[in-house]
């Protein structure tokens, strides 16, 4: 560990009489309108810890920080370097870095970079190189960039894993493909007119509004697909979703989607065109090419030779 370490008193020149935190702290610095720590660096220390120059270095091997930097109206820890790295910190049970602001109009942790403003690295499968959590209504990671990219992430084989719900106001810009993993069909919105007795796998068909109601006629020409969600198919894809009085369900336009087949009227075999039945909700075989046209919802996808079942079909409307 290169230099003493040094922890301030009050006597020494602690401006706010604050005290270090719980545990030992390697260096403890407080400020009311500069620098908690300052320190500059253009030489090298200790190659063994893989450092090429450090303007402030700071070690605890207990419970405490390694360097604390505390200010009210100005920068708690400051770091410039030119060439190397401002800031770095190695944990090896706890957090690298903790930034934290009471003030609203400021940040954390800020970065300010030629290249990268804040750089996280971890070779943990389960952890993250940059973590950040809001538990009020603001943002757990914000990124702003005048002409650039506001956030940036690169991984291997997990990347862009991530667990949570994301808001985007703007334009996504993709250069490679979207690989929608928990989805197997798009969907769309559609207003219902009648909402009991309407689930998941009901073949439903447009009025004269173009609401939806479930079909109740064989070979009806006003289908517009099955409702998305039944067994294991989950809509990969919804669009048109939005807040609404009326009951709003997300209808299967292309894909796979699990159906409510009647083989009553015929037996079903894998490929088959399917249609609307006069069986409530219900698809059937559509054995009558004339009537077909206009009116098929897609093809089977599991063979039903007899009763009422759900089936995985392939949406192909036509």
């Amino acid at each position: 560990m290169p230099g003493p370490v040094v922890q301030l008193k009050e006597q020494d020149g602690n401006p706010s009489g604050l005290t270090p935190p719980s545990g030992e702290a390697a260096i403890w610095g407080d400020s009311q309108s500069a620098y908690g720590v300052y320190g500059s660096s253009g030489g090298s220390v200790d190659v063994s810890i893989g450092l090429t120059g450090v303007g402030v270095f700071g070690q605890s091997n207990t419970s405490g920080y390694g360097v604390v930097g505390y200010s009210e109206s100005g920068i708690g820890v400051y770091a410039h370097c030119n060439t190397g790295v401002g800031v770095e910190a190695v944990s090896e049970h706890g957090i690298g870095v903790v930034g934290q602001s009471k003030q609203d109009a400021f940040a954390g942790v800020q970065g300010l970079g030629a290249r990268n403003g804040v750089y996280g690295v971890t070779s943990s499968p389960a952890d993250s190189g940059v973590f950040g959590q809001n538990t009020g209504t603001g943002f757990g990671v914000s990124g702003t960039c005048a002409n650039g990219t506001g956030i940036y992430g690169q991984g291997g084989q997990n990347a862009g894993l991530f667990d949570g719900n994301v808001t985007v106001n703007g334009t996504i810009t993709v250069s490679g493909d979207v690989v929608l993993t928990g989805g197997a069909d798009c969907a769309e919105e559609f207003d219902v007119v009648e909402a009991a007795d309407i689930e998941p796998g009901t073949v439903m068909v447009l009025d004269q509004d173009g609401a939806l109601h479930q079909s109740k006629q064989a070979y009806d020409k006003r289908v517009a697909g099955v409702i998305s969600g039944a067994g294991d198919y989950k809509p990969g894809l919804i669009l048109d979703r939005r807040q609404s009085q009326d009951y709003r369900v997300p209808v299967a336009l292309v894909g796979k989607v699990y159906c409510k087949v009647d083989a009553q009227y015929a037996p079903i075999e894998v490929g088959d065109l399917l249609t609307t039945s006069s069986t409530p909700g219900h698809a059937m075989k559509a054995d009558d090419p004339f009537k077909a046209f206009g009116s098929v919802i897609g093809k089977a996808l599991r063979p039903l030779k007899a009763g009422r079942e759900m089936i995985p079909i392939l949406i192909a409307l036509q």
